[in-house]
């Protein structure tokens, strides 16, 4: 009975959260496709160079990990043969136990990514999820031998053909549009000006050695006078202190700093991230968009391109609009898109746009009234 119990719940926990990783990630690839860069970015400079050949598919590769996930959680849910099923799980596991243990120790990477902007963990959080996870998938494997297919054959390969083509469908379609759920800082509704000032001012707490020797963690600095050491000190709200948007700047080509001019008023804000791999499909429209635009709204470029490679752009497309510099980082954080648009208006996000979805003069007049 507690062989059983504990089969269930192995099933059950493992396979819930590859799908709900999956899905968290299948609901923004680009940001899976981001985060493998940081990573090969990071290996290149620590294993060898040959790690950058890896960044140019990214995202094909972050779409195969995604659905992947939500294929091997829906197959250890049904007992879709679980010795194959097992043995990639497994696999799996240590390469993602591998990235966290490395981003943790090292300090590579701040952010694995798991759960994507969804869930936010420290690399030391991703770690001890893996390694709780694996203990699970280590049970799973032990035991795959005993794990009956809840279905047939037949059944079984059409649930799990049919997940795998659904699961690419919903990718492809976010990466086409906009992720189906915002959870940044620069979502529709979202105010970028309050999201740039913390919440709460921070709260230290302070771990002293007492006179006897034993240590005592206060929230007021106990001085030394008293027979306290001080040893350490941490932040205790450090998410309420630490402002939702930190590295928000737009700045002339000749660095000056525009930030506060961009909360001014209506912005139609257009987003470069590189104007060597934006989509040049599409740019007309956006001009377009410009040149039917109410005199109340101020149209103006971001951008981490160089001032050479976005004037050449400009010219080759007559976007009479003028351009600023912002951290490539930030610009992706704002929009998944190349180019992007969005509607500010004294600083809060009415729209957001994909290049494949750029929307009429007319709709983008009617918002910012």
């Amino acid at each position: 009975m507690i062989k059983k119990g504990i089969d269930i719940f192995s099933r059950v926990f493992v396979g819930g959260l590859f799908i709900f990783s999956g899905l968290i990630k299948l609901n923004d690839p680009i940001g899976t496709e981001i985060k493998l860069e940081e990573y090969f970015d990071v290996f290149a400079s620590d294993f060898g160079s040959f790690f950058e050949w890896f960044i140019p598919i990214a995202l094909p590769l972050g779409m195969v990990l995604i659905v992947l996930e939500v294929v091997l959680g829906v197959a250890v849910l049904i007992n879709y043969k679980m010795r194959t099923t097992t043995w990639v799980l497994l696999a799996l596991m240590v390469f993602f136990t591998f990235l966290t243990f490395y981003s943790a120790y090292f300090n590579k990477v701040t952010d694995c990514g798991c759960f994507g902007d969804a869930i936010p963990l420290t690399p030391w959080e991703s770690f001890y999820k893996d390694v709780i996870l694996m203990v699970f998938v280590l049970h799973l494997f032990w035991h795959r031998r005993r794990f009956e297919p809840v279905f047939r054959s037949r059944p079984g390969h059409f649930i799990i053909g049919a997940v795998a083509v659904v699961s690419f469908g919903v990718g492809i379609y976010a990466i086409q549009h906009l992720p189906y759920i915002d959870f940044r800082p620069y979502k529709i509704g979202a105010s970028i000006p309050e999201n740039m000032i913390a919440e709460e001012t921070p709260k230290l707490e302070y771990t002293f050695k007492g006179p006897d020797g034993e240590l005592i963690e206060s929230d007021k600095y106990l001085m030394p006078d008293a027979g306290y050491e001080y040893v350490s000190s941490r932040v205790a709200n450090p998410e309420k202190s630490t402002p939702k948007i930190t590295d928000y700047q737009v700045l002339s080509t000749d660095g000056e700093d525009f930030t506060q001019e961009s909360f001014q008023g209506a912005k139609l804000i257009l987003v470069f991230y590189d104007t060597q791999k934006a989509n040049k499909e599409h740019i007309k429209d956006i001009v377009d968009l410009v040149n039917g635009l109410d005199s109340s709204i101020k149209p103006m470029v971001l951008t981490s391109a160089s001032e050479g490679d976005f004037e050449a752009l400009r010219h080759e497309y007559q976007l009479a609009v003028p351009y600023y510099q912002t951290d490539a980082t930030v610009l992706k954080a704002m929009i998944r898109s190349n180019p992007g648009v969005l509607l500010f208006k004294h600083g809060i996000v009415l729209g957001k746009w994909h290049h494949n979805d750029v929307p009429s003069s007319e709709t983008v007049n009617g918002l910012a009234k």
